[in-house]
Order: structure tokens, then C-alpha cells, then sequence
């Protein structure tokens, strides 16, 4: 193995790392969500506190000027992780031996675009994406799928990497999922850590089903079902799950630009559960290959289910009572994901 040995600054002194840098890549790197997510990524946040990481920053041609600036900065924070930053419009600079892969760039959809105009865009983005991981990335990398529409965007992309295992791929439903249990936390008046295990289902859209039927809140010292902790059932199964369902419209509304911090701070929760696992007991929301489910969701979408992560491997969490309003609830956002499927895969061989 080559190691990389480099200092850091610690305690007044100088320390040397002996380990191999790992390869990250972040399209859209010139992006909002990019410039709040590079530094925590680049800090140690996300990898860990000992692991130097070469940044690989994609975007389209003509993004280089600000990729360059952004470039600059990541060199003026003097970060002692940050081995190499690699700017580049090239997808076999891109995707050259990567260890993870977080694709946030995509096709945002403008004014007068329908729908399936949108699908196409993205599906040949995430196809040609697809298959530079196939040509060029480790066979072992994980893959982030962030760009939206995020599910359908992550089954083109794993489509188009055949050799690159299904189970390495999954989409952001992680700031669904932060933004439910942040909802909880408000309503009961406790810290957002002391909800635990909600459930985002589904597609990261307006259809998804944020579920607290399992959630656990620590109420001032003493744990209780979140429906207990909340005491209003109109709520959970109203206002709250539209609050969370149209929380990026939100956003967008008030700061008249998307989710930005918010996101990027997701994206870190992610993929810091998949480097390093989630806590006992605990269950996170990825999107991720529906084939084989025990839900009874249809096979071959990229849809969020509640996970558990150990070895860098997830596992859906089986065997949660699903009651007729949650069954109702899933079915609909898994109709979205076939419908979406079904119009994007007419679009993957043209």
C-alpha cells in the first residue's frame, strides 16, 4: 500500500498521518449545497478525524471559474485532512478510483418544464454518471445520490453501473428524516436527540410518508411513544406530515433560494452512518433498492426505508406493524416511484 504522510497541527505540535487518503467526489461542486457540505466534508466530519481525503469537485464547463474560487477556499482553511483538491469538468478525472461518490448536481426544473421533460434531463445526466462509475470507480465505492428527482436520478445511475453492487447506491431521504424528527422535538419541547427512529417512506418528494408510529421520544427522562410524547393524533396524522412533505417549498418560499445548510448537513449525517454504522437501536431513512423488501414494495425502485447500518452494510429494518393509514400512506408515494420509473426507463436507450 502507498501511505500518505502529511501534518497536522495539534496541540501546538505537528502529527504525522499514516494513512491512505480516500477519494470523495461531490458533482455539482460549485454549487449551494456543495459550498455548505465541502468544508464539513474536508474537516473530518464525515470520514472520520483521522482520514485524509483527496476531494474530487466536478461541475459543467462553464462552472470552472467558480469552481476555482471555491477551490481557493478549501486551500485558505488550511485543513489538515485536505490532501488534494481535484477541480474538473471531466467525468474520467471525475470518477477515477473513487471511494465515495456524492452526486448532488442535477437538472433543476425551470419554468414551463413538465415533468417527464425533467426525467429526461436527469436520466441522461445519471446515465452518463452510471457509467463512468462503472468504468472508472472502485467496485466497492457508495454512492449518494442527492441531485432530484433523488430516487428515480439513483436507480438510472445504478442502472447504467451493472458490475457496481445495487446495495452500494442509495438516495438523500436524510433531511426528510431530520426534518420529522425535528418537527417532534419542537412540538414536545425536548432536544431534536432525544427522537429517535422515525420513518421517512418512499420517494423524496411531496408524496413521501413521514411515520412516528415507532418513533421513541425521551421526554425529560422518561422514553414514551412519540404519539404519547405529542398527545395530539390530528397532528401527527395531519399538519405534521404535510409540514415535512412541503418543507422544501418552504424554504424556497421564505429564502427564495432551496435547501442549502440544511442539506449538506444530511448528506454528512448519511454518509457518517454508512462510513461508521448507526447507533444500537437506532434505525435511520435512505432510499435504497426496494427488490426483496418485506413491506410488500413493489421490486426494482430506489425507495426510503428505515435502516439500521453496520460494516458499512445496511439492513431494512423488518417486521414493524404497518396499520392501514401508514399502508395507504406507502402505497401512494411507491405508485409515484413506478410511475416515475416506468417514464424514465423509456428514456434510458434513447
Amino acid at each position: 500500500l502507498k501511505f500518505a504522510t502529511f501534518c497536522a497541527q495539534h496541540d501546538g505540535g505537528c502529527v504525522l498521518f499514516q494513512a491512505e487518503p480516500i477519494r470523495v467526489l461531490v458533482t455539482g461542486a460549485a454549487g449551494q449545497i456543495a459550498y455548505s457540505l465541502l468544508y464539513s466534508i474536508a474537516k473530518g466530519d464525515v470520514f472520520g478525524k483521522d482520514q485524509p481525503i483527496i476531494l474530487v469537485l466536478l461541475d459543467i464547463t462553464p462552472m470552472l471559474p467558480v469552481l476555482d474560487g471555491v477551490v481557493m477556499e478549501l486551500q485558505d482553511c488550511a485543513l489538515p485532512l485536505l490532501r488534494e483538491v481535484i477541480p474538473t469538468d471531466k467525468v474520467e478525472v471525475g470518477f477515477k478510483d473513487l471511494d465515495a461518490a456524492i452526486l448532488v448536481g442535477s437538472m433543476p426544473r425551470k419554468e414551463g418544464m413538465e415533468r417527464k421533460d425533467l426525467l429526461k434531463a436527469n436520466v441522461a445526466i445519471f446515465k452518463t454518471q452510471g457509467e463512468a462509475l462503472e468504468k472508472y470507480a472502485k467496485k466497492t465505492v457508495k454512492v449518494l445520490v442527492v441531485g432530484n428527482p433523488a430516487n428515480t436520478n439513483c436507480l438510472i445511475a445504478s442502472k447504467s453501473a451493472p458490475s457496481i453492487p445495487k446495495e452500494n447506491f442509495s438516495c438523500l431521504t436524510r433531511l426528510d428524516h431530520n426534518r420529522a424528527r425535528s418537527q417532534v422535538a419542537m412540538r414536545v419541547g425536548v432536544p431534536s436527540d432525544c427522537v429517535k427512529n422515525v420513518i421517512i417512506w418512499g420517494n423524496h418528494s411531496s408524496t413521501q410518508y413521514p411515520d412516528v408510529h415507532h418513533a421513541i421520544v425521551n421526554n425529560h427522562g422518561k422514553e414514551m411513544s412519540a404519539f404519547d410524547a405529542v398527545n395530539d393524533e390530528s397532528w401527527l396524522k395531519g399538519d405534521f406530515i404535510t409540514t415535512v412533505q412541503q418543507r422544501g417549498a418552504a424554504v424556497i418560499k421564505a429564502r427564495k433560494l432551496s435547501s442549502a445548510m440544511s442539506a449538506a448537513k444530511a448528506i454528512c449525517d448519511h454518509m457518517r452512518d454508512i462510513w461508521f454504522g448507526t447507533p444500537d437501536g437506532e434505525w435511520v431513512s435512505m432510499g435504497i433498492y426496494s427488490t426483496g423488501n418485506s413491506y410488500g414494495v413493489p421490486n426494482d425502485l430506489m425507495y426510503s426505508f428505515p435502516v439500521m447500518i453496520k460494516n458499512k452494510t445496511w439492513k431494512v429494518v423488518d417486521g414493524l406493524a404497518i396499520n392501514d393509514f401508514s399502508r395507504g400512506k406507502m402505497d401512494g408515494t411507491a405508485a409515484e416511484l413506478v410511475d416515475e420509473r416506468d417514464t424514465a426507463l423509456t428514456f434510458l436507450g434513447a
